[in-house]
């Protein structure tokens, strides 16, 4: 029995035995392992058969991608110097494995025969093999010589860069501290005031620490009366990984190479730019298509927030006496104008949200809808506050997953799932494999005796990230390459996800959400109807800040040479589409992971579009609903679940949606919804 925990693949990771030194010992051999099957599935005895090529290869690649897997969500979750290094130390090797393995001609010949005889397969498997012969093009396959050696080298120098820049933010970040005493934090929450002091105390120091992650950050910027505070923070969290802080995490250079190795890689494979090679397995057709529809989501949208900023402006001018509205009171000046407006603040609303009671009702409207039941389970886990869970149906495994919820330091900013494994009819064994997700937030922990108390927003983030391990825990497909969220378009991927949030706003829901920190109640219907009435609460605005974002995303990798001219395109856009220009020192971009460091660049208008998908695909909920059974209607719910959430990436994202609505999506929900109609 191997003594390596990362070895040991026959259950769940074992996350509180993996050590940094176990990382390239078990990558030696389970490298190993994975090379020898490739070179037995390329051999000239091996007939091209879908059982077989999955039973020789995917067994050994799949342990192999569970085990570097867990590495890379240590690494995000519980990074300590030791375990960066060893993670650094074996990325060059597990890059070049993949990258060599998706270009392999041997391996893509024997895809192109076993697709050009043409067997009797499943749908499913038919779109897994078309996606997998895409996949060999786009991985370099068909490139030649000195061209496939330079597309390798390329991803191996992407795979670095991109983990230096989510260091250096993640450095940054951690990096910040920044010492008050008790009067400067007039107006900000108890909870925020209290953890602060205890982090001061925790290090022998006196007052409060402030820091930038954002269970500390926000609060401030939006309840702390002063403004010089809100400045310091503001100015620290907005130059990030920025040629304005330490320059061994300036992320400055690290963007231009970035996106000049993305442009090269375009251009070996016969594209015009990276915006088109992203597009290739996006719904949207191509880069034109996506400007054209964030440029009239902005024509549409620009009114709206025309509107909100000069309230703003106004609101901050007569009532708080503030004639130059800076972007440091942004955040503070909205929260007031809504309490003015609305007579109620997030704070208030957030002492009903305590962490269990969400849970709960969040469980609840899971198994109503979809028919599971979700229970504790147990599993190793990374850190004390990790919670793990199982969810059944008629009393059989269908997923797993872990809950990784507060901001602590060493874990990643933001919130995000990820995949431990997929569903899969394993051909080594014949039995399925169920499929777990891991389920990260990065809300605040309570202090003392008392529980975590989450803002709305925490809620509809975590309603987010569950809609995304639903798409992944719920499927039904058997074939592990269009199981889940796997063979999902980029720019479909988030419907699950948006779809939830749409929950958050339901009076229904919110009532089994809610549990007062001090009293027990449920939230008043009263202090409800004025956070529907806010919900739009310069809607107009937010969604400009979202295309503002897109539009720079896809400008950067749709224009060749822009790589060097990134501050140039961040001001072109916000002078296009902005109501509302931040200062000239801000550089937002270079903490912009999404797009440098994550699986979104020139993909970030996917949230825009896929909100598309999910606002229509909620209003069949909103069509169906009756008096006595409002929204949460299980028949809906199934047909939801079979359509979208079941079917997975076993058909294209619009056959899915065209299966649940009957028909293609429209935009009228959406600007509904957001109180733009």
């Amino acid at each position: 029995m191997s003594t390596n925990p990362l070895l040991d693949t026959s259950g769940l990771p074992l996350f509180d035995q993996i050590k940094p030194e176990n990382v390239a010992p078990a990558l030696d051999v389970l490298l190993a392992d994975a090379e020898a099957a490739l070179i037995k599935v390329t051999g000239p005895d091996i007939v091209p058969d879908y059982d077989t090529l999955s039973l020789l290869l995917d067994v050994s690649t799949e342990r192999l991608g569970g085990a570097w897997g867990a590495v890379g969500h240590l690494n995000s979750v519980a990074d300590t110097p030791e375990l960066r290094a060893a993670y650094n130390d074996n990325l060059p090797r597990m890059t070049e494995f993949y990258t060599r393995l998706g270009a392999d001609e041997r391996l893509y010949a024997k895809y192109k025969a076993l697709h050009d005889a043409s067997p009797a397969l499943s749908p499913a498997r038919r779109r897994a093999l078309d996606l997998a012969l895409r996949g060999f093009v786009m991985g370099g396959a068909e490139l030649q010589g000195q061209a496939k050696q330079r597309f390798a080298e390329i991803q191996e120098l992407q795979a670095a860069k991109s983990q230096a820049f989510s260091e250096h933010v993640m450095d940054s970040t951690d990096a910040f501290a920044y010492y008050a005493q008790s009067d400067a934090l007039a107006g900000v929450p108890e909870d925020v005031i209290q953890s602060s002091r205890s982090a001061a105390q925790t290090e022998g120091k006196d007052g409060h620490k402030l820091t930038l992650h954002m269970p500390c950050y926000l609060p401030v910027m939006m309840y702390a009366s002063d403004r010089a505070l809100r400045e310091t923070l503001y100015r620290a969290y907005s130059t990030r990984a920025s040629e304005q802080g330490a320059p061994e995490r300036d992320n400055s250079l690290l963007m231009q190479e970035i996106v000049a190795l993305r442009q090269e890689e375009a251009a070996l494979l016969g594209y015009d730019s990276f915006a088109d090679v992203s597009l290739v397995p996006k719904m949207a057709a191509n880069p034109k298509q996506v400007t054209d529809f964030l440029r009239d989501l902005a024509k549409r949208a620009h009114p709206f927030a025309e509107k909100d900023m000069a309230e703003l402006r106004d609101f901050a001018k007569t009532e708080l006496g503030l004639l130059d509205l800076q972007a440091w009171d942004i955040a503070y000046v909205s929260e007031k104008l809504k309490e003015a407006r609305y007579a109620f603040s997030d704070q208030e609303v957030k002492l009903y949200f305590t962490e269990a009671t969400v849970l709960q009702g969040l469980f609840g409207l899971i198994e109503t809808l979809f028919d599971v039941r979700i229970q504790p389970d147990s599993a190793p886990v990374w850190h004390e506050s990790v919670r793990f869970f199982r969810i059944e149906r008629a009393g059989k495994l269908v997923g797993q997953f872990y809950l990784d919820p507060y901001a602590r330091t060493g874990k990643r900013p933001g919130a995000w799932m990820d995949d431990v494994r997929g569903r899969w009819k394993r051909p080594d064994t014949g039995l399925t494999q169920t499929p777990v997700a891991h389920l990260v937030c990065n809300y605040g922990k309570g202090v003392g005796d008392k529980p975590a108390l989450l803002t709305h927003d925490d809620v509809t983030t975590l309603f987010h990230e569950f809609g995304h391990g639903l798409h992944h825990m719920l499927t039904q497909v058997d074939d592990i390459g269009v199981a889940g969220i796997s063979g999902v378009e980029w720019d479909a991927v988030e419907l699950p996800s948006q779809f939830m949030e749409n929950f958050c706003w339901e009076w229904d829901v919110v009532q089994k959400l809610t549990s007062h920190v001090d009293t027990g109640a449920h939230l008043p219907r009263a202090l409800f109807d004025k956070m529907t009435a806010a919900k739009n609460f310069q809607s107009g605005m937010q969604t400009l800040r979202q295309v503002e974002f897109s539009l720079f995303d896809m400008r950067l990798h749709a224009e060749p040479g822009q790589e060097a001219h990134v501050q140039d395109i961040v001001d072109q856009v916000r002078q296009e589409v902005a109501v509302n220009i931040p200062p000239a020192f801000n550089r937002f971009q270079h903490s912009f992971s999404h797009i440098f460091a994550g699986g979104y660049a020139a993909g970030y208008y996917s949230y825009k579009w896929a909100e598309v998908l999910s606002a229509d695909a909620y209003a069949a909920f909103e069509e169906a609903s009756t008096p006595s059974q409002g929204l949460l209607n299980p028949e809906v719910g199934r047909r939801y679940r079979e359509a979208i959430l079941e079917a997975g990436g076993s058909r294209s994202a619009m056959d899915n949606f065209k299966a649940f609505r009957g028909r293609e999506p429209q935009i009228d929900a959406l600007l509904r919804h957001q109180g733009m109609s």
